[in-house]
């Protein structure tokens, strides 16, 4: 794909000359110093609004962030010379690019914000720019808390009760406690326990307001406590009684217990997974958090009393954690295709309006690339794959940044009907992939490495323990904490931060041959597995600083034999598996039979694309099936409940079919049948595929027929003609209801872009796979 050069306007490009003339740039200024002054306009059925910055300092300021709120009954429509987001009445304003340096005494006229009002010209309110106040003028202090006092204390801590403290300008977001001039604990209400504390010991606390600008208020009246001595209380309390799991969810486990007494009084209870404490409490329930989904879990529960006297364990509660989506729910796991904005004129906006985005669980956009030299996640080029599908290096070094995050939408073609401008740090797929996470905070989005062109470096990323170390943490570099590489003047640190809850591999094939010019090896099952191991341990430390697990899947294939070569899926040897690290897997379910769009691949018979089950008219010397596929991991002692199977939402062609018999004497409708190539595709380099939707509008006269012993669909136009493999509303009906039977965790799509505008097939696998009721 060439890259396309948004042009930059004679209007906007006098705008921005304009705009450097009015604020010459010169040294930034580390500190805000700007004010905003609000004016209103009457224009008879509406107001203009303005904010004009200005910079009172000696130094230029460079970027403003301006804050406000809408007052009752004021609406805000068409804003200009800034960018707006808004929740509820509460409006964040971005400088625009030409208004962003406010010179040294300047201000930002005749580029200042301003928006259509209506209702009234009343001012908005709690005005800020850069955090500060509008008018220049200080923070207030909130209040400083009092009613300090001592409510309990044990050999090592002590607790403490204070009486709130009063807002001023901004609301009370925690609190300090303090020992002398050091902060020992912080809490966003008004009791605290400071544990860490020496025996037999005094100490003096006081405690300080914060409210949510980060504001301190005065310290309050000092209270001054004793710690207890251990050695005038040496017996332990009795160990809880009645262990047991109230909840679990996928990542935690909620237990309860019955309370103990002591005469010297109990303090808390300890939590142990295993050996290790977990959790701490005063009640007689807990939440474990940070667990793996589908693992089981040992807890036992030990009583504290005030004098630190531990109880003997509880007996032991056993807990398996749930899937990742929940028990009794499915996975609808949709990919969408970076280029799909080309030809195909699928937006992320589509999944939106064709209701798929309701359905789905997960989105997995494809594909990012591996950096050929560095062997890490690539992103910041725009370089297109080469034309030839068996091209050694068709896809080397290659990518779109611009269809990711730099190319501007139209409103038409935005999520939320809003344009970009073409200035934004972030546009592209990704800024639309933010907004439909706004608009379905449910749905997990994840970016997906690799796929057929993509895969070539994937060995040697994976050949060593520095090399995997390296590649997974520019991966979570780039993707998880959003750093992405400036490309035009898109990207930079944490643009992308938020838009994607995890990864998925698309290794295609560790092992074995995949596309041509692969790199591959037999070390590569070894290094699959180790490259799991090392993407997990890294996600799971970026979870501990940021309080998000996140997400770890992976495409995987059909063919026994290339999962043999390259994956280690056995649970029954006790040995690691790469299911002991990803959440779920994605069984290819198609592709088993195809043309290919250079005849390269089978070119001379026709073939079930995706049948669930095998077909005693099946020529071929290698025989695959859904339900082979499925099994071949299950019997390995996969947790069928960390597997999803494929759906094709596109379909597989052959032309000049003949239409041969059964063995009963009856047509065979083409099926399994002589052709002499790939039939004519929905584009001109991908003969011998379409879109479903492509495919019933543009092949007159396919007759759909459905295959009841394979479960599979197909349409022939009859001798001499073309035949097609695909499926419909019926296979997947019936696969669907397959999978409820093995408790597989639900289905996967490539890709969303194949179904019709109301979304027919989507609908038909989220009917398949229903939610609980």
């Amino acid at each position: 794909m060439r890259r396309r050069i948004r042009p930059l306007t004679a209007a906007a490009a006098a705008l921005a000359l304009l705009a450097a003339v009015v604020a010459a740039p010169s040294p930034a200024s580390a500190a805000s110093g700007l004010t905003a002054t609000f004016s209103a306009a009457d224009n008879g059925s509406w107001y203009q609004d303005k904010y004009v910055i200005s910079n009172p300092t000696t130094s230029a300021v460079t970027g403003w962030t301006l804050e406000f709120d809408l007052p009752a009954g004021v609406s805000m429509s068409n804003s200009y010379n800034g960018t707006v987001t808004r929740t509820g009445n509460h409006v964040t304003v971005v400088n625009a690019h030409y208004n962003g340096t406010v010179a040294a005494g300047a201000t930002t006229e005749p580029f200042s914000f301003w928006f259509i009002a209506t209702g009234s010209a009343a001012p908005p309110l709690n005005c800020r720019i850069n955090g500060n106040k509008c008018d220049g003028s200080a923070d207030r202090a909130p209040g400083t808390p009092t009613g300090l006092a001592v409510t309990g204390k044990t050999t090592r801590s002590a607790s403490l009760q204070w009486t709130a403290a009063t807002a001023t300008d901004f609301p009370i977001a925690g609190y300090e406690v303090l020992r002398g001039d050091t902060v020992v604990a912080g809490v966003t209400g008004t009791t605290a326990t400071v544990g860490g504390l020496a025996p037999n010991t005094a100490y003096t606390f006081a405690v300080r307001a914060k409210d949510a600008r980060g504001n301190l208020s005065a310290v309050s009246a000092t209270v001054s406590v004793t710690t207890l001595n251990p050695a005038d209380d040496t017996t332990p309390p009795p160990a809880p009684g009645a262990p047991r799991a109230t909840g679990k969810t996928a990542t935690s486990a909620t237990l309860a217990w019955t309370a103990v007494t002591d005469p010297s009084g109990i303090a808390g209870y300890d939590v142990y997974r295993g050996g290790q404490l977990a959790t701490t409490t005063t009640g007689t329930t807990a939440t474990v958090d940070g667990l793996t989904p589908l693992t089981t879990y040992t807890f036992t529960i030990k009583a504290r009393d005030t004098y630190d006297n531990s109880s003997a364990p509880s007996n032991a509660v056993t807990v398996t954690t749930d899937d990742v989506v929940g028990a009794g729910k499915y996975a609808k796991v949709g990919y969408f295709v970076q280029w799909g904005i080309y030809g195909r004129q699928y937006f992320v906006k589509n999944l939106d309006t064709s209701g798929s985005a309701a359905k789905l669980t997960h989105l997995n956009y494809a594909f990012a690339n591996l950096d050929p030299k560095n062997l890490t996640c690539l992103q910041g080029v725009t370089k297109g794959t080469t034309s030839n599908p068996q091209d050694p290096d068709q896809g080397t070094g290659a990518g779109d940044a611009d269809a990711d995050y730099g190319r501007p939408f139209s409103a038409a073609q935005s999520v939320d009907g809003v344009a970009d401008t073409g200035w934004e740090n972030l546009r592209g797929n990704f800024n639309q992939l933010k907004k439909l996470k706004a608009k379905y905070p449910d749905l997990k989005v994840l970016i997906s490495i690799g796929g057929w062109t993509y895969s070539k470096f994937f060995s040697d990323a994976a050949a060593t323990p520095a090399a995997r170390a390296k590649l997974v943490s520019s991966c979570l570099d780039m993707y998880l904490k959003g750093n992405l590489p400036v490309s035009g003047n898109a990207g930079g640190p944490g643009t992308a931060a938020g838009i994607f809850d995890g990864i998925d591999l698309d290794w295609e094939w560790p092992g074995a041959e995949g596309h041509a010019g692969n790199h591959w090896g037999a070390q590569d099952k070894a290094n699959n597995l180790a490259l799991f191991a090392e993407f997990r341990k890294q996600m799971d430390e970026l979870t501990r600083s940021t309080g998000k697990r996140y997400l770890l899947t992976a495409f995987t294939p059909a063919d026994p034999a290339k999962i043999a070569a390259g994956w280690d899926i056995s649970k029954a040897d006790g040995t690691p598996s790469v299911f002991d690290y990803m959440d779920f897997a994605n069984v290819q379910g198609y592709d088993f039979h195809g043309a290919g769009s250079d005849n390269s691949w089978e070119p001379n018979r026709t073939g079930h694309q995706g049948n669930l089950r095998g077909d005693a008219e099946d020529p071929y010397p290698f025989h695959f099936s859904a339900e082979n596929a499925i099994t071949t991991y299950t019997d390995a002692g996969v947790n069928p409940r960390q597997l999803t199977l494929g759906f094709a939402f596109y379909g597989r062609g052959w032309q000049g079919v003949t239409a041969g018999t059964l063995p009963d004497g009856t047509s065979a409708y083409g099926e399994w049948q002589s052709a002499t190539g790939a039939a004519p595709g929905q584009f001109a380099e991908e003969a011998g595929t379409r879109g479903y939707s492509n495919l019933l509008a543009m092949v007159p006269g396919c007759t759909v027929r459905h295959d009841t012993q394979s479960v599979a669909t197909y349409c022939f136009t009859g001798n001499g003609g073309q035949w097609w493999t695909f499926d419909d509303t019926w296979s997947i009906a019936q696969k669907s209801a397959w999978a409820r039977t093995r408790n597989l965790l639900g289905g996967m799509i490539w890709e969303m872009s194949g179904d019709t505008t109301s979304g027919t097939l989507i609908t038909a696998l989220d009917t398949g796979l229903p939610a609980p009721r």
